[in-house]
C-alpha cells in the first residue's frame, strides 16, 4: 500500500476549507454595509437559527459563501422592513425551497415621480432580557447601570428592541477605551431630541385617517432617520477634525 505523506492530510484538509470565513472574514465583509454589525449580532443569529456555520474540531466557526449571504439577507429585512427573526427564518428557509414569498406590502404611493412601496405597519423584532445580555455579550449589573442612564429602556412587556442589542454592544465597546455609561448621557440627550424633530415632521401624516398614509409616516421616519444620522456624523467628524471612512 503507498505511504501517504503527512502533507496530503493538510492539503486535504486545506481544500476542503477553501472558501470558508473566520466570523472576523465575515464581519468584515458585511461592515461596509452594515458598519454596526458586531460579532455578537452574529452569534446572536446563529443561535436563533437564522445562519449555521461549521465548526472546526477546536470549535472555531467557519462560514460558507452561503452563509455570508444569508447573514446580508437577514441584516438587510432588520433594517429595511423590521421584520422579526421569525419572519425572516420562514421567509428564507421558503426561499431555500425555492417558493416565491413576497414581503408583506399593502400598497403603493406615489410621491413627486417615485413610487414609494408602503410596508405594513412594521413590526418591530424584539429579544428578552437573557437573550439581550448573551448578544451583547455583558452582565446583569452592566445592562442595570446602563439603564440607569437611559442608555437602554426595556418595552412595557420587559423585552427590548431588537436595535438594544446594536446599543449594547456599541456601549460596550466605548467602555474599552474609557468611555463611561454616564458619559455618554449627552449623546442620548441629542439623539432623544434629533428624534423628537424627526416625529414633529412626520406627525400630520400619523394623524392622517387613510391607512396608507399613516403608513407613508413610517417611510418617512426612516428617511429623516437616515439623514437625521447621516449629518450627525458629519458634524462630529468636522469638530473632529477627522476623516472616516
Amino acid at each position: 500500500m503507498p505511504h501517504t505523506p503527512s502533507g496530503g492530510a493538510r492539503s486535504g484538509t486545506a481544500a476542503r476549507d477553501s472558501g470558508l470565513l473566520s466570523i472576523g472574514a465575515v464581519l468584515n465583509a458585511l461592515r461596509e454595509e452594515f458598519p454596526e454589525v458586531t460579532i455578537s449580532k452574529i452569534r446572536f443569529l446563529e443561535a436563533e437559527g437564522l445562519i449555521e456555520p461549521q465548526r472546526t474540531p477546536s470549535g472555531y466557526r467557519k462560514f460558507s459563501p452561503g452563509d455570508l449571504e444569508r447573514l446580508g439577507h437577514v441584516l438587510r429585512m432588520q433594517r429595511d422592513h423590521y421584520l422579526p427573526l421569525k419572519v425572516i427564518r420562514e421567509h428564507l428557509d421558503a426561499m431555500e425551497r425555492g417558493e416565491a414569498v413576497p414581503l408583506p406590502v399593502v400598497g403603493r404611493q406615489r410621491t413627486g415621480d417615485d413610487v414609494l412601496e408602503v410596508q405594513e405597519g412594521p413590526t418591530v423584532a424584539r429579544v428578552g432580557r437573557s437573550e439581550l445580555l448573551a448578544a451583547a455579550d455583558i452582565g446583569e449589573a452592566e445592562l442595570a447601570e446602563w439603564e440607569s442612564y437611559g442608555l437602554l429602556v426595556p418595552l412595557a412587556d420587559g423585552t427590548y428592541d431588537v436595535e438594544a442589542v446594536t446599543v449594547a454592544s456599541l456601549v460596550a465597546e466605548l467602555g474599552r477605551f474609557g468611555i463611561e455609561p454616564r458619559h455618554l448621557r449627552v449623546m442620548k440627550a441629542a439623539a432623544d431630541r434629533e428624534a423628537g424633530l424627526v416625529e414633529q415632521v412626520v406627525a400630520p401624516l400619523k394623524r392622517h385617517r387613510n391607512p396608507q398614509t399613516r403608513a407613508l409616516a413610517e417611510a418617512r421616519t426612516k428617511e429623516l432617520a437616515a439623514l437625521t444620522m447621516k449629518l450627525h456624523a458629519a458634524l462630529v467628524k468636522t469638530a473632529l477634525g477627522v476623516r472616516l471612512p
